[in-house]
């Protein structure tokens, strides 16, 4: 059994697919590039700038042919009259898209599994093959891409006796996830885009200027006798005792019951 390397069009369309920042795309690229041989194809793994243009040239041929975005095509991200590495002919786009959920898998470290239904993958990846022949070939996909399934109790199922029309748990097999280093990718780049926010605004505080804030003061509160009178609402206005009416909750002097 031999195990597939991921080449500078699978990265792209993974780029293309799960939208990826264009300010993060180097960042990927310096991920997987560090993993090396075991994930790349050997001639990519030898000169990062290299990888880094091979990249960029199959992204502007995704863009050119349409694939952009999760709603895309599928069968849009391989060439007119490329043939098919794993899978038969007739599943391509089987192949292709497997590519994608195996790369999400490996630059998402902290996502153990992928839920999937192979059966309810041929018709929007437009697949019109025998279902003898599609399930052989999702059988066939397992080891080159270095993948296992488990079931919704998360025990491992085994496809041979047949492939069930319900959700899956997709999964990178352990010796591989072991073979992958610093899995902690997200968080490296989740504190490398606050780095890139604070870049900016030092930037822009140097274009523009540092806006000072102000406090918000409240006026005084006064009333209206310390405004008519000496103003101090303390001693101005009539004594309790002298009025007519009694305020509510005011004893009146002199009463007792």
């Amino acid at each position: 059994m031999r195990k597939y390397y991921y080449n500078a069009r699978d990265v792209a369309a993974y780029f293309k697919y799960f939208s990826v920042p264009s300010h993060l795309e180097v960042s990927y690229m310096q991920y997987i590039f560090n993993l090396g041989r075991h994930v790349l194809a050997e001639p990519l793994t030898r000169d990062f700038e290299h990888f880094k243009d091979e990249v960029y040239r199959e992204l502007y041929f995704l863009w050119s042919n349409g694939f952009d975005g999760e709603k895309s095509d599928i069968s849009a991200m391989a060439a007119d009259g490329q043939l098919s590495l794993i899978c038969d002919q007739d599943c391509i786009n089987l192949e292709s898209y497997m590519k994608l959920i195996c790369l999400h898998l490996i630059f998402s470290g902290n996502m153990p599994y992928i839920n999937l239904n192979f059966v309810g993958l041929m018709l929007p990846l437009g697949i019109r093959c025998d279902i003898e022949v599609y399930e052989r070939n999702v059988i066939n996909l397992l080891g080159p891409l270095q993948i296992v399934v488990y079931d919704c109790f998360g025990k491992e199922f085994d496809l041979r006796l047949g492939v069930p029309d319900e959700l899956l748990r997709v999964s990178l097999n352990d010796d591989f996830k072991k073979s992958l280093t610093n899995r902690d990718f997200r968080e490296s780049l989740r504190l490398e885009q606050l780095q890139w926010l604070k870049d900016l605004k030092d930037a822009s505080s140097k274009i523009f200027g540092s806006k000072t804030t102000r406090k918000k003061t409240l006026p005084n509160r006064k009333s209206s006798s310390a405004v008519a009178g000496d103003g101090n609402y303390q001693t101005s206005g009539r004594q309790t005792s002298k009025q007519k009416v009694q305020p509510k909750g005011t004893p009146t002097p002199g009463k007792n019951k």
